[in-house]
């Protein structure tokens, strides 16, 4: 019997028992619909993930004190101008940042962080003035009480364009705007649009006491630079603090690379994992063609005999068992990738990622509907192929 016989025919049974085909590749459907989103939801993490870092900075290097030294850095502003000097750094931001209350007025208040930096911070962490201008040279080194306001800020605010030039309260002392930022996104827990910027010597003078510094930033000039850099970083940082050879550091220099390879690795197991358990659902759907066609045997059992009869040979009804069985995981597949990318972009839209298309996902899911109809369809219809005619002709 040739193939497009058997197709023929295990299309023609399907219709005859719609209801039961539609049960039977419920599983199949639901596994690789499963299979297409979840694995997708994994792809749309790590893009999110690559796009949230990407938004910190450019080829961003993070000194940061580490031991003993996180609870009083031993970071100073002369650390950062010494780090400026260095080949291959396009940009230095000492930062220090603590937790304010900003407002208008009275009533009009938003809690936010206060970041105190210097002129460099928008080059280093990719910020892009919307309205006004950013810190300058001379506002950072006379720490003049001026404030440029993150976009979340402002909105809170119920500040627009007109907002540049006027004057807000930081813990209820006066600061002059001098502008706001264009919005990069982010998450509730941690909104990069969430901070109020002013000048470093401002916020030591005023907010924080000390000379050391939170964190230094550094954004090299080429992304091939880093590791040059970071190396570089971590010597000079050795003499200027006086550290000997066997003695731990008392900062930290983290690489942007770093931490993006770190997050798409844990992106990629998460993908693993969802898509194997996905999975599972496909494999209780091969369970259950393989149970309907064992009971489809069963009950065809005068049937076969019949066409064993007539000619039939055992390989015409293996085959057209297993053509049956494939064609219910095939169409299940069909419906599950319809139903998986449906659900692909509803997620990317809610989660704010949009819709992931990885046709390699696809295709995986649609060879292990084929290979799930193969697996579970061999055995009924091996038991149908083996049937004796005249015993089953003989069967009521």
């Amino acid at each position: 019997m040739k193939l497009h016989e058997m197709l023929r025919l295990a299309l023609s049974r399907l219709r005859q028992g719609r209801m039961r085909a539609a049960l039977t590749m419920l599983g199949v459907v639901i596994g690789v619909g499963s299979v297409v989103a979840l694995v997708s939801v994994g792809k749309g993490t790590t893009v999110d993930i690559t796009n949230r870092l990407s938004a910190l900075g450019t080829n961003l290097l993070t000194v940061s004190p580490s031991g003993t030294a996180a609870g009083g850095s031993t970071l100073t502003v002369d650390d950062a101008i010494a780090i400026a000097q260095l080949d291959g750094v396009a940009g230095v931001a000492p930062e220090i940042s603590t937790s304010v209350t900003v407002g208008t007025t009275v009533a009009n208040t938003s809690t936010t962080t206060l970041v105190g930096t210097t002129a460099d911070y928008a080059t280093v962490r990719s910020y892009t003035v919307w309205q006004g201008t950013f810190l300058t040279i001379p506002t950072v080194e006379l720490g003049l009480p001026v404030a440029v306001l993150g976009a979340t800020v402002a909105t809170d605010l119920g500040l627009g364009a007109d907002a540049v030039g006027s004057t807000v309260t930081i813990d209820g002392l006066p600061f002059q705007v001098i502008g706001i930022l264009q919005p990069k996104g982010g998450s509730t827990f941690n909104d990069p649009d969430n901070q109020v910027l002013v000048p470093l010597r401002a916020v030591q003078k005023s907010f924080v006491g000390g000379a050391s510094v939170r964190t230094i930033g550094v954004s090299t000039a080429e992304a091939s630079d880093m590791t040059t850099v970071k190396n570089a970083i971590a010597e000079l940082l050795r003499v200027r603090h006086g550290i000997g050879a066997s003695a731990s550091d008392d900062f930290s220099v983290f690489d942007q690379t770093q931490l993006l390879e770190t997050a798409t690795s844990i992106s990629g197991t998460l993908s693993l994992l969802l898509g194997g358990i996905a999975s599972i659902a496909l494999v209780v759907g091969g369970i259950g063609i393989m149970n309907i066609m064992l009971v489809s045997v069963r009950e065809r059992t005068r049937e076969i005999g019949i066409r064993k009869a007539l000619g039939a040979k055992s390989r015409d009804i293996l085959g057209q068992f297993l053509i049956e069985a494939l064609t219910l995981s095939l169409l299940g597949g069909a419906i599950g990738v319809v139903i998986g990318l449906a659900a692909n972009a509803l997620i990317g839209r809610i989660a704010g990622w949009g819709f992931i298309f990885d046709p390699g996902t696809i295709v995986i899911a649609s060879v292990f509907s084929v290979v799930v109809g193969l697996v579970f369809g061999v055995w009924p219809a091996r038991q149908a192929a083996r049937l004796d005619p005249v015993v089953a002709l003989r069967y009521e």
